[in-house]
């Protein structure tokens, strides 16, 4: 493990705690402007996410209707009703997206999958980095207004289901995540500058519960008149 990983790791509060645990639950609420263009209506309704640690398994409820919620794994994505009855599935979802762009219309799955990967990647960052077949090296740091973020560009193995392949996260001077862009490939790989604050302490582990993603330039800055998505977490605890 290079050290800027190895520091930011530790500065989230260690692989040792994070180990310990195996489930994380919050409360999330969306917004931005990224629904409107799939076709979708973001209601600002609070739902409860849950995540594996240590697989990439997800859930998000409500979910379409009181009672439902997904199951997403990179390998198949399923709408699940009450007594475990399978609204709808789709296997090898990844490859409903082909030909997408920004503004294709998704359905529910569409929607389910990415909310999903997404929130797991999240979520579990900076310490997936640590996780076999990732591949990671430093990189040129960002400057935002008096501070200087260290950059560390990651290579997902195709096991992990995410935006992009390349990613790259930003971390203080204190060593927390602060930024974190990407490509979304099944939107049209359009980039992303996803501004990362207001981290809390949950037995130990500092995780950020402020999330907004923008549109960004050609020169790597974010279009702040652009916001594409905004997570905020809240009620986080360890199952």
């Amino acid at each position: 493990m290079i050290p800027l990983l190895a520091n930011a790791i530790e500065a989230h509060g260690g692989l040792d705690r994070w180990n310990a645990h195996s489930l994380l639950t919050a409360t999330i609420v969306t917004g931005g402007d990224f629904w409107a263009l799939k076709g979708l209506d973001q209601d600002q309704a609070p739902r409860t996410m849950r995540i594996e640690l240590h697989r990439e398994r997800a859930s998000v409820e409500p979910f379409g209707k009181p009672g439902q919620r997904t199951d997403f794994s990179p390998e198949r994505i399923a709408i699940v009703a009450a007594g475990e009855r399978v609204v709808a599935e789709r296997n090898n979802p990844r490859a409903a997206f082909a030909g997408h762009d920004m503004r294709t219309h998704w359905d529910p799955l569409h929607r389910a999958y990415f909310n999903g990967y997404a929130l797991w990647t999240y979520m579990t960052a900076p310490f997936l980095l640590a996780m076999d077949g990732f591949e990671v090296r430093e990189i040129e740091p960002w400057r935002e207004g008096p501070e200087v973020w260290r950059g560390l560009r990651a290579t997902y193995p195709a096991a992990i289901a995410s935006h992009s392949d390349e990613q790259d996260f930003y971390f203080g001077p204190d060593m927390l995540i602060r930024r974190h862009d990407y490509r979304v490939e099944i939107a049209g790989n359009f980039a992303a500058a996803h501004y990362v604050s207001d981290p809390v302490s949950i037995d130990g582990i500092m995780i950020p519960t402020r999330r907004r993603a923008y549109l960004r330039g050609e020169d790597l800055a974010p279009m702040r008149d652009e916001l594409m998505v905004s997570i905020d977490l809240s009620e986080l605890r360890f199952d």
